[in-house]
């Protein structure tokens, strides 16, 4: 049955466009509904909602809009099967994986349920004679998040509650691909008590993005996609006085040291490199195996795994891996792989003709494992974004450093090692941001930050945990004097502590 998206403005849905895409179906190939793509009005509406919703939304007590968002952990909870099922429907990824990635979302929502602490700021008694100094901070005011195909709900759970939690309105602007979540999230906020206008969604396309980054009403920009596009986004916005954080690509490393347990090893690379048909900006990409000797088990041993990877659409829950979003990136991917064969890579698992039984038309594709790989391929320097998982031989660890801190990208890395001098130097040395020793895949926790280095991250703020919370607030510092006799004299000494 085909159905059609559309925003969300002010409370309710707003169906005033006539410019559409379609949206498939991933697993099938066909169209099962279209969105609408926002004109310029549309946004003009948005903007004029969230801001005028501020002042009040910015006024209302930390901890009322705190319960607000209690409320909404809740029904998220009781719709957690609801927004898998829509993620799935659209992205294809197996619903276990859009149930996990649903529930990271939420772990960012129970965090932000704290945030009445993390706002209380700070108090200095007596910093000069009958002198008192405190810190408070403040919301910014109409904040965007532009949001990814991959992770339709994750994502924007990792932005808006935080943002709103602080006290700021937010416009969220979902992937075109799979944008029914969206909706779906901002219904359930205004069925927990979050008053019209708070929360906005506008449906969209590059058009709609630019008017976002120049717009005066709008504060903030978060950004999470291709690096190409993160810093142009970064460019943009910042150019137009805003703060902005946009995350882009990845090459995310996994070495194996020669001590490691090589079963649990492969695991890891298996899942991690084709869950989600490796549509993670996380997913390990390169397996960076440290000698000959362990290279050829290695490969030895992934080989039939991959083979047997069971494949089909994310609905059936015997599937280990969907199909991935779109026609465009499946030969995206695939021109890749063509790409590392006429490098010189050797492909000994090739994912380029595997289709499901029932499902020829779906956006499938197999696993592919490349050994023998060089920095100087491209198929080793750009992200892939899709089930090709290659090898990399080194000599020894500090090569394995060395070459993984070269990269141009710095978002996640890992190690399996049995030695924690090993793994410790190398949590030390290697140049990335999130790290994992025997995991990997180190998505921090929601307390924590999420980010990267390098080109894998354009801003000095990373996403959830505290940087969130200072990314969507302003400092604001009070000095302050009472004095009992009010009787003063003009003082032109700049001001000191003595």
């Amino acid at each position: 049955m085909s159905y059609h998206i559309t925003h969300y403005i002010n409370g309710s849905s707003s169906a005033d466009d006539t410019r559409t895409l379609n949206i498939y179906d991933p697993a099938s190939g066909k169209v099962t509904g279209t969105v609408a793509l926002a004109s310029e009005a549309s946004v003009e509406k948005a903007i004029a909602a969230a801001k005028s919703a501020f002042p009040k939304w910015s006024a209302t007590p930390p901890a009322r809009r705190a319960r607000i968002l209690f409320q909404y952990k809740m029904l998220l909870e009781k719709n957690i099967d609801v927004l898998a099922k829509l993620v799935t429907k659209e992205h294809g990824k197996t619903l276990a994986d859009a149930r996990g990635s649903v529930q990271r979302g939420i772990d960012v929502v129970e965090f932000v349920c704290g945030m009445p602490y993390l706002l209380k700021g700070s108090y200095a008694e007596d910093v000069a004679t009958d002198v008192d100094s405190y810190s408070i901070r403040q919301a910014l005011g109409v904040c965007v998040g532009i949001t990814p195909f991959n992770f339709p709900a994750m994502i924007a759970l990792w932005m808006f509650p935080m943002a709103i939690a602080c006290g700021n309105t937010f416009i969220l602007k979902p992937s075109e691909k799979d944008p029914s979540c969206s909706v779906k999230l901002a219904e359930l906020a205004k069925e927990a008590g979050l008053p019209d206008g708070v929360l906005n969604v506008v449906q969209g396309d590059k058009d709609v993005v630019d008017i976002l980054l120049t717009h005066t009403d709008v504060k903030t920009i978060s950004f999470v996609g291709s690096t190409p596009v993160a810093e142009k986004v970064y460019q943009t916005g910042i150019a137009h006085g805003k703060r902005v954080q946009a995350f882009g690509g990845a090459k995310n490393h996994c070495v194996i040291m020669p001590d490691a347990d090589l079963d649990q090893a492969v695991d890891a690379l298996i899942g991690a490199a084709y869950g989600s048909a490796g549509e993670r900006c996380m997913a390990i990409s390169v397996a960076v195996a440290v000698g000959d000797t362990l290279a050829d088990e290695l490969v030895k041993r992934l080989i039939p795994r991959i083979k047997a990877l069971k494949i089909g659409p994310g609905t059936d829950d015997a599937v280990e891996m969907g199909p991935l979003i779109t026609q465009q990136h499946w030969e995206r991917v695939k021109s890749y792989i063509d790409i590392g064969v006429s490098e010189g890579a050797s492909l000994v698992v090739d994912g380029r003709d595997v289709k499901p039984e029932n499902f020829k038309s779906g956006f499938f594709m197999g696993g592919s494992l490349f050994d023998h790989v060089t920095a100087d391929m491209k198929i080793y320097r750009e992200e892939i974004f899709g089930p090709v998982l290659i090898i990399v031989r080194v000599p020894d660890l500090d090569y394995a450093i060395n070459l993984i801190s070269a990269h141009e990208f710095g978002n996640g890395t890992a190690i399996f090692t049995h030695d924690g001098y090993s793994a410790r130097k190398f949590a030390s040395k290697v140049q990335v941001g999130m790290i994992g020793i025997n995991i990997p895949i180190p998505v921090p926790v929601a307390y924590q930050s999420f980010g990267g280095w390098k080109r894998s991250i354009f801003g000095d703020l990373n996403m959830h945990g505290t940087d969130g919370m200072q990314f969507f607030t302003k400092i604001k510092t009070i000095t302050q004097r009472w004095m009992k006799d009010t009787k003063t004299a003009a003082d032109f000494v700049l001001p000191t502590m003595k």
